[in-house]
Parts: C-alpha cells; sequence; structure tokens
C-alpha cells in the first residue's frame, strides 16, 4: 500500500516537472514562429514595398524588431519609417 502513495507522488512530480520544462520550451517555438513571421514580412515588404515606396533596410535592429515582435514589429518599422 505504501508503494501506491509513492508511486502517485512520483507521478505527480513527474508531471510537475514536465509541465514547467515545457512553458519555455513553448516560449521558444513562438518566439521561434514569430521570428520566422516577422522576417518573411519584412523581405516581402521589401520587395513589393518599393512599388508604394516602402523601403525599410535590412539590418541588424530592424531584423531584431521583426524577429522578436513578428508582424506588430513590422508594422512599427512601417510607421516609423513613415514618420521619419
Amino acid at each position: 500500500m505504501e508503494y501506491i502513495g509513492y508511486f502517485l507522488v512520483s507521478i505527480i512530480v513527474i508531471f510537475v516537472i514536465v509541465r514547467l520544462l515545457a512553458w519555455p520550451l513553448k516560449m521558444l517555438i513562438k518566439l521561434i514562429i514569430n521570428g520566422a513571421i516577422g522576417a518573411v514580412m519584412l523581405f516581402v515588404l521589401n520587395i513589393f514595398g518599393k512599388y508604394i515606396g516602402i523601403n525599410i533596410g535590412i539590418n541588424v535592429v530592424t531584423a531584431l524588431i521583426a524577429g522578436v515582435f513578428g508582424v506588430p514589429g513590422v508594422i512599427f518599422l512601417i510607421i516609423l519609417k513613415a514618420i521619419m
């Protein structure tokens, strides 16, 4: 009977550890997907933006903003380019 208690406690501990380790993994996957979407949007914006007068140079700062923030980062870069 004592082993059943140990078994249940170990299952709960393993579940908690897996949940704690899965959270950073989810954040990392979300960051990678968001970065890929931001990079593609920045690339497409530079291809088609020349026809409407929007051209954002790709450098470390713009790639970092588009990579970390994704779509909102690219929108921010467009607004910043329009203001400046």
